[in-house]
């Protein structure tokens, strides 16, 4: 059975300058790409340059008029991305759409950021805290929408606070939802913080459900030399249009909560299908795990005490 169309309309952001991390593949690139249509000037920040120039040419084959362009980032090195800051700041635009996308998933081994991090808390956690932490400034200029991806993976489990970065008796699955969960709990309490400072942010939560992206793809970065048996399966499901979403329908949920006119802060984005796997977006119930301000509070300290990455004013 083939997926009925599933699609939401994007306002006009002509003169809108938008951040997409992650975006060289799969939603990422489908979220730059459908941003880029609706007039905003599109910056996909990337590991790969190759990758990067590739996801560029596909864009402005779908979007002749697009206007996008790659920086740097490895978001598993806090030098990358206090420099990707550094040039942004230099070219002293507003931003006024983050979409925190990129992630990685389940590497065999634990595994180190450049900076000594367990990579999964590193990479979809803290290097996303230090990303927005030196774009404050931008992103207070342009009233900014901060969108952080989390995934179904934050619907269970708890940080451990005596081993933040997985040291004792590594689980790559449970240190991937752990990871979303903090990053869930950041997104949220950056909400607060910016409703109690006056920053002018407003910050959500998307989740894309189940969908054939790469991250559970090989991945020979990560030392996952073939495709896990996941997403085999979710290939399959995906292709009968079966429980689970499409590229297409699982980057909606992001595109919702960071364009929608009537998109809240501090609201969570997903599928409204049959577990939250697939379907039309909508807003959702926060996760159990997310519910907690002390947490979020905690996590933020911990953020800025790990990456040395202060949110100041200005």
């Amino acid at each position: 059975m083939p997926h009925r169309t599933i699609d939401i309309e994007i306002p006009d952001l002509t003169g809108k300058r938008a951040v997409v991390t992650g975006a060289s593949d799969g939603m990422g690139l489908r979220i730059a790409e459908r941003l880029a249509a609706a007039g905003a000037e599109v910056i996909l920040p990337v590991r790969n340059p190759g990758k990067g120039e590739r996801a560029i040419a596909r864009i402005r084959d779908r979007v002749p008029s697009a206007e996008v362009s790659l920086r740097r980032l490895d978001l598993s090195s806090l030098g990358s991305v206090a420099a990707l800051g550094d040039t942004l700041a230099a070219e002293g635009h507003p931003i006024h759409i983050l979409i925190n996308n990129a992630g990685v998933m389940t590497p065999p081994d634990r595994q180190l950021t450049a900076d000594g991090f367990e990579l999964q808390f590193g990479t979809n956690h803290l290097g996303h805290f230090a990303l927005v932490a030196h774009l404050a400034p931008l992103l207070r200029a342009g009233r900014a929408r901060v969108t952080s991806q989390v995934s179904i993976a934050a619907r269970r489990g708890a940080i451990d606070w005596d081993d933040l970065n997985s040291e004792h008796g590594y689980d790559g699955q449970r240190a991937y939802s752990r990871s979303k969960i903090a990053f869930g709990l950041f997104g949220l309490e950056l909400e607060r913080r910016s409703r109690a400072e006056g920053w002018g942010i407003t910050s959500n939560l998307s989740h894309p459900g189940i969908a054939p992206t790469s991250l559970l793809a090989a991945r020979p970065e990560l030392d996952r030399h073939a495709d896990t048996r996941a997403i085999g399966m979710i290939r399959a499901l995906s292709a009968r249009g079966i429980i689970v979403g499409t590229v297409d329908s699982a980057s909606l949920p992001a595109l919702m909560a960071a364009t929608d006119p009537s998109a809240e802060g501090g609201a969570l984005y997903g599928p409204r299908g049959l577990g939250h796997l697939g379907g039309s977006p909508a807003p959702q119930r926060l996760y159990p795990p997310l519910r907690s301000e002390d947490d979020a509070a905690r996590i933020w300290d911990a953020s800025e005490r790990l990456t040395q990455a202060a949110f100041v004013a200005g």
